[in-house]
């Protein structure tokens, strides 16, 4: 009987995921399993862990959620710790296997574990699937898309281009094969969460933010009823009024935590945007619901037009980054800047792992313009302390504010001043995380 891995990456979801149905299709037995990777335990350049407590904590409810599911079609989850290509190595020992099936991630350490792989003598089935429109439904080819937002969206609309369908649950999920033995070769199989690690992601958070605490728990069936209640009760109608409040959990949508560990796709979100029109008509708020997924896509989309020249330090531009200060990081991470909307701000992420999209444009330009910051040590800070992370769009975003990505504008500075006046002119936010 032929066994097959499936590697779940940032695709924590039985709902709508090609490269886990088509593992299901073709494996007589399939063992499913995720890797906490070696690498992301390590600090980065500046002195910081790459993961936080808060990433970790949802990450591992996403983990639990999908063992669970796996359990009720009769497979489970593997979790395994360590360097990628040795787990795999010692994988192929134990089951005389070499075929893995997961999704494609165009990014370059995700696209770097692909080849050593490869390298090593394993077939690797890899789909891509994070972005809501197809990549072979788009008008260009992806390198040769234009690198304008609005130029790449008019194309898109020009030709009626909303969304490709998502898949439903695969049907069966093939046996697992014999694992008897795995915990001692390979040490984490069905292992329990650290307790440490999946403390509440916002234990720590002021008690008027209690209600993100009872909403932002991984896992797809959480995603699942968080995007049928904002859907039932019509949020999506103020949308485009509320996005830039700062305070609460019905201004945005909120989808980004589960998009961002895969717990749920764009192109399922999409689809209930549309039904949702179809049912209540289209208005400004559900377009722009729309305009924010494509915005995903483009940043995902220029990764295949760019790659590791968007991770350079100059971006895709020739002026170097800023050089990085110690100090100055220090106080604008732990919002301690004496600039009270970028220090309420920065307290904010850091107790709760979540920051409004209007918060993080304008954190990160004080940072890149304010205190002349590295914009890459402030993209990897966000890295470390967003539960929502995405490594396209956080990457896109930081370009753009930094100016070093494909705006012929260059980049963007923001006035704290009239950015308080306008969204925060009484205080409310900043009394929420500076008391």
């Amino acid at each position: 009987m032929t066994t097959s891995f499936y590697w779940f990456r940032n695709d924590l979801r039985m709902l709508d995921n090609p490269s886990l149905e088509e593992a299901c299709r073709n494996a007589n037995s399939l063992l499913p399993i995720y890797i906490h990777h070696a690498y992301l335990e390590e600090e980065t350049s500046w002195g910081f862990p790459r993961v936080g407590k808060k990433r970790r904590a949802f990450v591992q409810e996403s983990l639990q959620d999908l063992r669970a599911e796996l359990k009720g079609m009769g497979s489970d989850l593997a979790e395994l710790s360590g360097n990628c290509l040795e787990v795999f190595i010692k994988l192929r020992t134990r089951f005389d296997t070499h075929i893995i099936y997961c999704e494609h991630i165009e990014a370059p350490e995700e696209l770097s574990q692909i080849a050593e792989l490869k390298r090593a003598g394993f077939e690797v089935h890899c789909i891509w699937q994070s972005s809501m429109l197809d990549p072979d439904s788009l008008p260009f080819a992806l390198k040769e898309m234009p690198d304008i937002f609005t130029q790449f969206r008019q194309q898109v609309e020009r030709h009626n281009l909303r969304f490709s369908a998502p898949l439903n649950v695969p049907l069966i999920v093939p046996p697992l094969p014999n694992i008897s033995g795995l915990v001692n070769q390979l040490v984490s199989f069905n292992k329990e969460a650290d307790t440490t690690a999946a403390s509440p992601a916002f234990a720590d958070a002021p008690l008027v933010h209690d209600f993100l605490y009872n909403s932002f728990v991984g896992g797809e069936r959480t995603a699942l009823t968080h995007l049928k209640q904002y859907f039932d009760r019509r949020l999506p109608d103020t949308y485009k009024k509320t996005r830039n409040q700062l305070i609460g959990m019905d201004y945005s949508s909120k989808f980004s935590p589960w998009l961002g560990t895969g717990c749920c796709s764009a192109r399922t979100i999409a689809k209930k945007l549309s039904e949702y029109e179809f049912a209540h008509g289209a208005n400004g708020g559900t377009y722009w619901l729309w305009f924010e997924l494509l915005w995903r896509d483009y940043f995902r989309f220029l990764h295949f037009k760019y790659g590791t020249k968007l991770y350079h330090p100059s971006g895709l531009g020739a002026e170097p980054s800023n050089e990085f200060n110690d100090r100055k990081f220090r106080h604008w991470s732990t919002g301690n800047t004496g600039e009270t909307l970028i220090d309420a701000g920065m307290r904010e992420l850091l107790l709760t792992g979540y920051l409004s999209n209007r918060m993080r444009q304008i954190v990160a330009s004080y940072w890149i313009y304010n205190l002349k910051g590295d914009w890459q040590a402030g993209a990897a800070w966000f890295e470390t302390q967003l539960i929502d992370y995405d490594v396209y769009s956080n990457q896109g975003n930081w370009l753009y504010i930094a100016g070093k990505g494909t705006d012929p504008r260059g980049g963007r500075q923001f006035s704290v001043a009239k950015q308080t006046q306008d969204h925060d002119p009484h205080g409310a936010y900043r009394k929420i995380w500076l008391d």
